[in-house]
């Protein structure tokens, strides 16, 4: 069973900041991160919750795809930045949305997030009869766990959300998703431990570094090695399980993390990069809600057709990396 994405919609916040507006706060500047990132400028949260994003670009995928809030079976949120430990960013969106006959839950698999959560609602899709739609909804708020001293990570990140109602179809689709938790280490930012009274002192190690406990740690060189290996693997993995070929993808949708990471996985996956849909130049990385983002803006362009292979392809921390194609 395949999928058909009926609509698709965002949110970034209203406050933007340039490369040039980092540089008071960091040794940086516009050519020095454009030149290592394409990164120019990234949209980041003043007053917006992570919810409230994800439920604006919730609501304006639902008004695309012609649908009620009633009708809709599941809600699954993807973040890495929820507002709250308990209850899920999905839970929240879906009591605000009328969503009233849906089950909702959160899914973190970091930045591969919407890939994941797009072939987890197809398979409720096609294990449930009664299940018309389902809603992917992918907020997040990087800039509330990015140490702004550090310019080797602040540079990167930036807020939004992106959201898209599925059906079921018949058209082509296939998903590949993994993860190698063995590295782990090299992405990583902890939860905040609030237990004082009862704390122990102890020498034990788990393993994960990094100076500011509760801030995005990241280990540039290894999660590059990473990524520009796992966007062609997971391409390919899915690729083979229906005999299709990199040519033959009309267009890729990403994670948006570093262009020179995109170029690499191109050249590796032997394509143009004008089969590369590219956005971060605008808003960064929004792990989980970058390869959403895209794809609504993709959409708005007119870049994806009827009849199109896309293929939504990412890598995030756990180390995760996942992909669909599909056909539009």
């Amino acid at each position: 069973m395949g999928i058909q994405i009926l609509g698709t919609g965002r949110y970034v916040p209203e406050q933007i900041v340039t490369n040039d507006d980092l540089s008071k706060y960091v040794e940086t500047n516009d050519e020095w991160i454009r030149t290592r990132t394409g990164i120019a400028q990234r949209h980041i949260s003043g007053w917006e919750p992570t919810w409230y994003m994800g439920l604006k670009a919730a609501e304006k995928a639902i008004e695309k795809a012609g649908i009620n809030a009633e009708d809709i079976g599941i809600v699954i949120g993807c973040t890495i930045s929820s507002d709250f430990h308990t209850p899920a960013m999905a839970n929240i969106i879906q009591g605000k949305l009328g969503a009233v006959n849906a089950l909702s839950f959160d899914l973190n698999a970091a930045c591969s997030g919407f890939v994941y959560a797009v072939d987890t609602a197809r398979r409720f899709l096609e294990t449930d009869e009664n299940m018309k739609y389902a809603i992917v909804v992918a907020s997040e708020n990087l800039s509330r766990v990015v140490d702004f001293n550090d310019r080797n990570t602040c540079i990167l990140f930036g807020d939004g959300a992106a959201a898209a109602v599925i059906s079921k179809s018949d058209t082509l689709y296939s998903s590949y998703l993994g993860s190698d938790g063995s590295i782990a280490n090299v992405l990583f930012a902890r939860s905040v431990n609030t237990n004082e009274k009862f704390a122990v002192e102890s020498d034990f190690n788990d393993g994960f570094e990094g100076n500011n406990m509760h801030a995005i740690y990241q280990n540039g060189k290894e999660v590059y090695k990473f990524a520009v290996k796992a966007l062609p693997h997971a391409f390919e993995k899915s690729a083979e399980k229906i005999g299709i070929s990199a040519d033959e993808i009309d267009l890729f949708v990403p994670h948006q993390a570093n262009l020179r990471i995109l170029e690499t996985a191109a050249k590796n996956l032997g394509v143009s990069m004008d089969k590369f849909f590219v956005s971060l130049d605008k808003f960064g990385n929004t792990s989980s809600a970058s390869i959403p983002i895209a794809l609504d803006i993709a959409l708005e362009e007119n870049k994806i057709k009827n009849g199109d292979k896309i293929c939504l392809v990412g890598f995030g921390a756990g180390l995760t990396s996942a992909s669909i194609i599909m056909e539009f």
